[in-house]
């Protein structure tokens, strides 16, 4: 099987005369590229004007001996790559603006052993597409740890920014991934009704990419629950420790009250406490020894209490 990467192959009249199945990779063409190979393979002009237009959702569309599937694989930084896959009995056409290392392994792959089957071919192109969903979320899980470990340690605005960052990712390979699971539960019997593609093959390959979908739905459904969790304890650290530092200012307040009655007490400006703290052992017995005193007392209380214990 070849892999082509260009809509004037002089290698593309003899494959198709010779009807033999063939792979073009084709990325960041111009509209009128896409036109010129839409018109060259006999495309329906719907398929061709799709094909112009990204930011489409994931869809199969059947053209009756062709069919188009939109369908999203990711980056290594977790980044949507859209696809445009037109598929026949004869050939398979993949169009795309960027993430073209993702074909990278299905290339190789193919370069070294060679599909058995159309339907193997298409299969391998989808299954990594596919599969480069996983390393994303293996990244997403680890880094959700690190965060939560973060967090019963020092919680910080960063870590909570982060969560938000991380849910939002979520949520738009969830856009992606559920449309994708949906579309691939029939996808075999629409591929396998296209002439030389045999149904039942089609849909035993794509049985896998089916699989492999519902469980990325899955996982991506745990980690939001995750990251609720996460922004649960982020929320609950930062309120426990807000706690401990308010129960630390209660207590030294409340520990200065009574010190501060005393020096207000003996500040007074009577005869009385004039004439009677004029010498050095009423100034430290009343006033310093008074406000020990109090400190002193107060600390036992707390302590005893409990109020000073980290629970």
């Amino acid at each position: 099987m070849q892999v082509l990467h260009a809509v004037d192959d002089p290698e593309i009249p003899k494959l198709l005369e010779r009807n033999e199945f063939f792979w073009l990779k084709l990325h960041g063409c111009s509209s009128e590229q896409i036109a010129e190979m839409g018109h060259k393979f006999g495309l329906h002009p719907l398929a061709i004007e799709d094909t112009q237009e990204f930011g489409q959702r994931p869809k199969l569309d059947d053209y009756d001996t062709a069919a188009l599937l939109v369908f999203y694989g990711v980056d290594p930084d977790g980044t949507p790559v859209e696809v445009h896959f037109h598929v026949s009995g004869g050939w398979m056409i993949t169009v795309h603006q960027e993430g073209h290392e993702i074909f990278k392994y299905a290339e190789s792959r193919i370069g070294k052993e060679p599909p058995k089957t159309e339907e193997e071919a298409i299969y391998r192109v989808l299954d990594a597409l596919t599969d480069s969903f996983f390393p994303v979320l293996d990244r997403v899980d680890d880094r959700i740890d690190e965060l939560m470990d973060g967090m019963l340690l020092k919680p910080s605005q960063d870590q909570r920014e982060e969560l938000f960052r991380l849910r939002r990712r979520l949520i738009e390979l969830r856009r992606i991934a559920t449309p994708q699971r949906d579309i691939l539960a029939r996808g075999g019997d629409v591929l396998g009704r296209l002439p030389g593609l045999e149904a039942d093959d089609a849909r035993d390959w794509f049985r896998d990419v089916y699989d492999h979908l519902v469980r990325i739905s899955e996982l991506i459904d745990s980690y939001r629950d995750l990251l609720s969790g996460a922004l649960d304890l982020y929320l609950s650290t930062v309120s426990n420790r807000l706690n401990a530092i308010s129960k630390q200012l209660t207590v030294v307040a409340t520990i200065f009250l009574p010190l501060t009655f005393v020096t207000g007490f003996f500040g007074q400006n009577f005869g009385t406490l004039t004439r009677h703290t004029n010498t050095p052992w009423a100034f430290w017995g009343y006033g310093v020894g008074g406000m020990l005193l109090a400190a002193v007392v107060l600390l036992w209380y707390f302590r005893r209490a409990g109020f000073l214990s980290d629970d």
